[in-house]
């Protein structure tokens, strides 16, 4: 079972220790072994055989981070190419594959078409789910919830009168990679669907070596 599956379905198997740290490193980023072991609840002891398996078997690395005080910098711990590839990447192959037949068969023009076709089929579905809702928390609540039944791992976080939409992981990142129109079409949809009353930007963006999906939304005072 992969580590998002465990998760996500509560219906599930618990995820076995080994996927709660690989979750946590996707999720949130690199940690010291201390900060796995308390966040994790387990021994410090224990924390370091998970890990040392976990790095042995290539799925994490160490990195060295600058400590909080003087003194020598601290090990850090983070997803390798093979770790994040535990997170699923729908058909990443074939679906490469296709775009690039697509783009020699049809041109740029015909790849285009099918990116604004995908467009009308997402828009069609969150304008339903999300077109209903009145509040704009309500809405992101509800879009974070679509997403993250596609596979982005996404959640909503609150920042002062703003919130951030996070998607910790894309199944279409190689997809994104070959034809960056996915990315742009998908920025594009999110405003359509919070609608006026409210502005959105990308903070973070996994094709521009960031770790995850970051957009952020402001709420835009009614007329």
């Amino acid at each position: 079972m992969r580590p998002d599956q465990a998760i996500q379905n509560p219906t599930a198997a618990s995820p076995s220790t080994a996927d709660r740290i690989l979750l946590r490193l996707k999720t949130r980023g690199p940690a010291s072994a201390s900060e796995l072991a308390g966040e994790l609840e387990m021994s410090a002891e224990a924390a370091r055989q998970q890990i040392q398996k976990l790095a042995g078997d290539g799925l994490i690395s160490s990195r060295q981070a600058a400590a909080a005080r003087a003194g020598r910098p601290r090990q850090d711990w983070e997803l390798t190419a093979a770790g994040h590839a535990r997170f699923p990447d729908t058909h990443a192959q074939l679906t490469v594959q296709l775009i690039g037949s697509i783009r020699q068969l049809f041109g740029q023009a015909g790849l285009d078409k099918l990116i604004d076709q995908r467009e009308v089929q997402m828009r069609a579905e969150y304008q339903q789910h999300c077109g209903r809702l009145n509040s704009l928390p309500r809405k992101l609540e509800k879009l974070a919830e679509l997403r993250s039944a596609e596979g982005y791992m996404a959640r909503v976080e609150k920042h002062g009168k703003q919130w951030l939409l996070i998607e910790d992981h894309c199944p279409i990142c190689a997809a994104a990679q070959s034809c960056q129109g996915f990315c742009r079409s998908e920025l594009q949809l999110f405003g359509e669907v919070l609608g006026e009353q409210a502005e959105i930007t990308r903070e973070e963006h996994l094709l521009a070596e960031g770790r995850r999906c970051v957009y952020r939304i402001t709420a835009l005072a009614s007329g």
